[in-house]
């Protein structure tokens, strides 16, 4: 359960619904009220919300409109160069411009839950399947989406240069995808968590995984049973409802 609250705000010509959230968790450590940029929409950023609510750690979001450009403009570059969401502004005015570096301070700033594992064996399997999700999977689908899209006409990458399309490579991102997601669904079927016996980043990433691959027209079914019913079983988890 959290307290919300709304204002304007404006960062150098461009305005955003800022939305400030408190978690309420049981924590030894005090936190100074951090802002994450963000867009609601995307996966990336969602990626950020998700742990830090697991963490327990209070923020307050900065909406950055992907789909008008914001992150394009002078206002924004000022904040973080990588003209991508999410970053995080920290209260000493550092700006972590990634999800690597939000997990790694929050981890940090924040040990319990153990996200990134609590021995050498958990740490080491939980890395791993965090980067074969990214690598193979988050990457497969907005290799797929981002070179086919509309939307993402001349924006087939992330940053400030436009890169063209390229169809061929839209396919290679579907059926990169499509294996992946089969690998990950014989992976689940004797396990409630992706990496080690209890939730972390992998899972984090998984999550955010299969609910992005809607814009490829996926979703698990009858053919991932095992992969279903790790989504379905996580449902009900607060940090996961946006």
């Amino acid at each position: 359960m959290g307290a919300r609250r709304t204002a304007d705000r404006v960062y150098k010509g461009f305005t955003h619904d800022a939305r400030a959230r408190t978690i309420v968790r049981s924590s030894t450590t005090s936190f100074s009220m951090i802002t994450l940029y963000d867009f609601t929409m995307a996966p990336s950023p969602r990626r950020a919300r998700i742990l830090l609510r697991e963490k327990g750690i209070p923020f307050e979001t900065v909406q950055v409109n992907l789909m008008m450009g914001e992150h394009l403009g002078e206002g924004y570059r000022a904040i973080n160069p990588q003209c991508t969401v999410p970053a995080l502004k920290l209260d000493d005015g550092t700006v972590l411009q990634d999800n690597a570096g939000i997990t790694a301070w929050a981890e940090a700033m924040q040990p319990e839950p153990p996200l990134l594992g609590s021995n050498p064996v958990e740490k080491a399997l939980i890395a791993s399947w965090n980067s074969r999700i990214e690598f193979e999977g988050l990457l497969a689908v907005a290799e797929a989406f981002r070179n086919t899209s509309p939307a993402m006409k001349d924006r087939a990458l992330t940053g400030q240069a436009n890169v063209a399309q390229i169809p061929e490579l839209a396919q290679r991102g579907l059926e990169r995808a499509t294996r992946f997601f089969k690998a990950l669904d014989e992976h689940l079927a004797d396990r409630d968590f992706v990496a080690t016996d209890h939730f972390s980043l992998a899972d984090i990433t998984a999550v955010v995984l299969v609910d992005f691959a809607r814009v490829i027209r996926f979703k698990p079914g009858p053919e991932h049973p095992h992969l279903l019913r790790w989504r379905t079983s996580l449902a009900d988890r607060p940090s996961l409802k946006d």
